[in-house]
């Protein structure tokens, strides 16, 4: 069963495909299904105040776009210092703008100089990704959810940036697993997403899948 996966970012498309692998699903990229249906896409303002407000936000636009099964997640970073365990001040919580809002969104390397600035002023962090899906199957068949089995575990970051980069996930190269203490690029291949909610999303859309005989 075909079904739009809501974002541009190849990196997370991978991902995805990788945690949904074994459902029967066949997971496309918003590019390539707008590039077969022929439409221009809209930029959707991400105007929500959580994760999943952001996810619906998306993905309700997309629907209404494509017509057919879509979904989108949408992520909030939480910062707290490593040492004394107290949460970084208000103003510098990203939260759901992890890289700003409207034209003062960050490229990948204004993101990475941004928190390795944060770093070097508050000593290391400890951070955690709280995550948001949203799927629409049809006008009155959708799930979602920003239960605490979507997020992330809490890792480190860094100042100083591992030699590997990936495009879209500019923090990566600087986050650090916090029970090995290696680097995430360090890891085996693809045992960081065990940190970042695979078997979450995964439960996620087997549950929504059977409830709706899809399976």
């Amino acid at each position: 069963m075909e079904i739009i996966y809501g974002t541009g970012n190849q990196a997370k498309i991978a991902y995805m495909k990788r945690a949904l692998e074994g459902l029967p699903l066949h997971i496309t990229g918003l590019a390539q299904a707008a590039a077969a249906k022929g439409v221009s896409l809209p930029r959707v303002e991400e105007t929500g105040m959580t994760p999943l407000e952001n996810a619906r936000l998306k993905a309700e636009c997309y629907f209404k776009i494509f017509g057919t099964p879509v979904f989108s997640c949408d992520s909030g970073l939480y910062l707290w210092n490593h040492e004394t365990g107290k949460a970084l001040p208000r103003e510098e919580q990203p939260g759901v703008c992890v890289r700003g809002r409207g034209e003062a969104r960050l490229s990948d390397e204004e993101l990475l100089s941004h928190y390795i600035g944060l770093v070097r002023k508050y000593g290391q962090i400890r951070a955690r990704y709280k995550n948001g899906v949203c799927l629409i199957w049809g006008e009155e068949i959708r799930g979602e959810s920003m239960e605490e089995d979507l997020w992330g575990e809490d890792f480190l970051l860094t100042d100083i940036p591992h030699s590997r980069r990936v495009e879209g996930f500019p923090l990566d190269s600087i986050s650090i697993d916090k029970k090995s203490k290696k680097y995430f690029y360090d890891m085996e291949e693809n045992q960081q997403d065990d940190l970042v909610s695979q078997s979450g999303f995964r439960r996620f859309f087997r549950c929504f899948l059977k409830k709706y005989d899809l399976l």
